[in-house]
């Protein structure tokens, strides 16, 4: 469970990027988060794994206030939280295998990582994470070779081979084609219901959040103006989070 208790974010230069959130996600909702650029969706979903610190307000995940932990506790917490971009950040150059292994490395001795010395069950645990995304046979290309849509499959199977309980995704179809960004959210859903993975994704095509969530929470200069299941999304709450011109 994500709790987010008054929570608000101000940025140095004096920018509030949420203000006073109040929010509570069960374990294996699928949620969709929509607003305008700038309206504070990366900075809710970044806060949750404390790539932005929150200013004020508690943050508590399985109630654990995310912003008390440190060092290694955190590195531990943040094993449990996949993250997922929109740029793929993947080694080009590298297999796709190789990137995939790259989840285990946290958890691995020094001279492990050094060498590249993966065992027999992290190659395994890999190939599994490929397969559930439908590209086991790319496993031994170069990723640089890949489709976006591919790289991004690439991503999401290293997110997996971390067996996080939450996955966040910030924009993780916004550089696809309609056709691909399809096809990924096709993944998304289908790891949500088969493996009760919370999935948050912050993500500008409307159609695609209003298909693919069972829940919407529609952010506006950084405040909470919808907060509900998709299927009651209208056109009037559509203007509430847009303007008059969505």
């Amino acid at each position: 469970m994500i709790e987010f208790k008054n929570v608000s974010k101000v940025y140095p230069n004096g920018t509030r990027g949420l203000n006073n959130i109040n929010l509570t996600i069960e374990q294996g909702e699928f949620v969709g988060i929509i607003g305008l650029s700038g309206a504070g969706k990366s900075t809710l979903i970044r806060s949750i794994n404390r790539m932005h610190e929150v200013t004020d307000g508690e943050l508590l995940v399985d109630g654990v206030n995310v912003s008390s932990l440190k060092g290694k506790e955190l590195r531990k917490f943040r094993r449990n939280v996949g993250m997922i971009f929109q740029s793929f950040n993947l080694v080009t150059r590298a297999s796709v295998i190789k990137n995939v292994l790259t989840a285990m490395v946290p958890d691995m001795p020094f001279w492990r990582v050094f060498f590249g010395a993966f065992t027999k069950e992290d190659k395994l645990a890999a190939l599994e994470a490929l397969d559930k995304v439908g590209i086991l046979d790319k496993a031994y290309m170069r990723c640089d070779q890949l489709s976006g849509g591919q790289q991004q499959r690439v991503a999401l199977a290293r997110t997996l081979a971390q067996n996080p309980k939450i996955m966040l995704a910030d924009e993780p179809v916004a550089a696809l084609d309609p056709v691909t960004a399809t096809q990924v959210m096709d993944d998304f859903k289908r790891i949500n219901k088969e493996m009760n993975i919370s999935i948050l994704i912050n993500i500008h095509h409307v159609d695609l959040a209003l298909n693919y969530a069972d829940r919407i929470i529609g952010i506006r200069a950084g405040e909470v103006v919808y907060d509900g299941p998709s299927s009651q999304v209208t056109q009037e709450i559509l203007d509430e989070i847009y303007g008059k011109n969505a």
